[in-house]
């Protein structure tokens, strides 16, 4: 049997799950009574909710007697750690780009670290029904990236040769064999241009952890590509860390891809990506070894997270309603254990009992955060803070290169509030109505963006956003120019205060929701935080003349999601956060604990 790695990459909805499911379809062993649900590797609750790959996942097939490993990377560039490791373990990627949009950020930055590798991508054209496709501007886009982003001449030549497909209906073909019947074109493809692993399993072991995963049973769990020699249950190896320090080891548990499942395994061969399990630290980047002190693999470098945020127990008035895991001490665990396999996160446990927690961008943190309310933890968080960097005595701070789609009556309003924000616009591009924008932008200055552009584009704007690089640092900003109404009463709120209230702003909570003093319940429009009674009722009398009574219409108000909550708070405001509800509320919850920390 022969092996082909390869991993499938794409921008956010290029239609990468979508294909891979039409891969699974065409294995040797599938079986058509039995079937898969769509999007099937989006198996994570969020993934399915959010309609994006959060974290990468390792398949197999089998296909005219040759085993092809499939690794599924996220398509959202707060998640980019997870393609870089695993480009490490494949022989090429499918480049899955959409052919209207063409190439897109994320697109960008997965590339330009596949052609670092030398991988030579295999191009794939999805989405060629669309009535807009556009298979040759997308090719020339692509060439123009590939130049741009350093490409040799070999990696050039593949765009010569792209994959055309219709995912969700299972077609691909080439200009070669222009024929539509299923997927197999694009396996045929692979197995043709994509090389044969050598077969060198008469050498030492020798095995690169690239991701990491967790089970009850199991514990820690390190997944890796085999470059040299066998792998067998009960072997003993030696592990060398990133540091060049070597220990012992022993293998006890072999997993292999099949389709959808793992398979224990009594051995297995060189350049199969496998599972092994207890070695309880192994880590990503470690090189697991036959012999003593063989020669690790070059180490897998990660990038640093550029937003941090403070966990910290849930104190308000409500603490303890709504949760399972509220105390301290349970929060810290939870976050321990995080660490077992989201090795982009970085955790700062010695500032008592307020953890500072540093991720990639807004929602890789908030994914966590999501997770650990679904299972049963009640805690606040504080707004995020952009981490800076020092170079030569001079602060630094992060850029990112953000992508914009509008409709050409939205491209002045955003251009303007991206101008205010200090972003400096590197291309335009207009075609059907359609405005196409990259900016170059400070990190600090796209926290709360976001909500604000889908107001201004009507929710018909695409925006995302990558990592580029430091530049020095651009001067304090205003996280906002909004302010909060916040009630001044413990109580429930009630439909008429809230009635004669909603003319002074945008309402965040419906009437008979349980409220408390500092609670922020309204977006005030007037310039300044303002306290508001919204517990008071209408008083009732025994007598009431006709048509006196007003009918209260109240406008329906804006529910708070995690990512809209975070990117709203203000740096003196919280986010409380439990299994059932997402609170916002002033960081000091009576006007004298305001008034003592500004005199202090």
């Amino acid at each position: 049997m022969s092996f082909r790695n390869i991993a499938i990459i794409a921008h956010v909805d290029h239609g990468k799950t979508t294909l891979v499911d039409e891969l699974l379809k065409a294995d040797d062993n599938f079986d058509e009574r039995v079937g898969i649900e769509v999007c099937v590797m989006d198996s994570n609750a969020q993934e399915r909710e959010r309609g994006i790959t959060i974290y990468s996942k390792n398949t197999g097939i089998t296909y005219k007697g040759n085993k092809i490993n499939i690794v599924d990377t996220p398509g959202h560039a707060d998640f980019g750690s997870e393609v870089e490791r695993v480009l490490r373990t494949v022989d090429s990627v499918c480049l899955v780009v959409d052919a209207y949009e063409g190439p897109m950020p994320q697109t960008k930055f997965v590339l330009k670290k596949s052609l670092e590798l030398g991988l030579h991508p295999v191009i794939v054209i999805n989405k060629m029904d669309k009535p807009s496709a556009r298979a040759d501007w997308v090719v020339d886009q692509l060439f123009d990236l590939f130049v741009q982003l350093g490409a040799t001449d070999e990696q050039l030549e593949h765009l010569n040769e792209p994959i055309y497909a219709i995912a969700r209906e299972g077609l691909a073909w080439t200009d070669e064999n222009p024929e539509r019947k299923n997927i197999t074109p694009l396996l045929d493809f692979i197995m043709n241009k994509v090389p044969e692993a050598p077969n060198n399993a008469d050498a030492p072991l020798k095995m690169q952890i690239a991701n990491l995963g967790f089970d009850n049973f199991l514990w820690r769990l390190g997944i890796g590509r085999i470059y040299e020699g066998v792998v067998k249950v009960g072997q003993e190896v030696f592990v060398t860390s990133n540091d060049w320090v070597e220990r012992k080891g022993k293998i006890t548990e072999i997993l292999t891809n099949d389709g959808l499942i793992k398979v224990k395994t009594k051995e297995a061969s060189a350049w199969d990506i496998v599972t092994i399990a207890w070695i309880p630290d192994i880590f990503v980047g470690e090189t697991v070894s036959g012999v003593s002190w063989a020669t690790p693999m070059p180490p897998i470098t990660i990038d640093e997270p550029t937003l941090k945020m403070e966990f910290l127990v849930n104190n308000s008035p409500f603490a303890g309603r709504e949760g399972k895991f509220v105390t301290s001490r349970q929060i810290r665990d939870r976050l321990e254990k995080e660490l077992e396999t989201n090795v982009w996160l970085k955790i700062d446990f010695d500032s008592g009992d307020n953890y500072q927690v540093a991720g990639r961008w807004e929602l890789h943190l908030s994914v966590l955060i999501e997770t650990m309310r679904r299972e049963g933890f009640e805690l606040q968080v504080w707004a995020p803070v952009v981490i800076m960097h020092e170079e030569k005595g001079q602060k630094m701070e992060p850029i990112e290169n953000v992508s914009i789609s509008v409709p050409t009556w939205s491209e002045g309003p955003v251009i303007a509030e991206l101008w205010k924000r200090k972003g400096m616009m590197t291309h335009m591009e207009e075609n059907n109505w359609i405005v196409n924008l990259e900016f170059s932008v400070p990190t600090r200055w796209l926290l709360g963006f976001k909500s604000e552009f889908t107001t201004m584009t009507k929710g018909e704007g695409l925006l995302s956003s990558s990592f580029d690089k430091f530049e020095a640092y651009k001067g304090p900003i205003e996280k906002r120019e909004v302010w909060s109404m916040i009630s001044m009463e413990n109580g429930t709120a009630m439909a008429y205060s809230l009635w004669n209230l909603q003319d002074r702003g945008t309402i965040f909570i419906e009437p008979t929701t349980a409220i408390y003093e500092w609670m922020i319940i309204w977006e005030s429009n007037k310039g300044q935080d303002l306290s508001v009674n919204a517990t008071k009722n209408k008083q009732l009398t025994n007598v009431r003349a006709s048509g006196t009574d007003e009918a209260m219409r109240l406008t329906p108000p804006k529910l708070m999601t995690l990512e809209e909550a975070i990117d709203y708070i203000g740096s003196d405001e919280y986010v409380e956060v439990t299994p059932e509800s997402i609170r916002l509320r002033k960081k000091y919850l009576t006007e004298n604990e305001r008034k003592r920390n500004k005199k202090g």
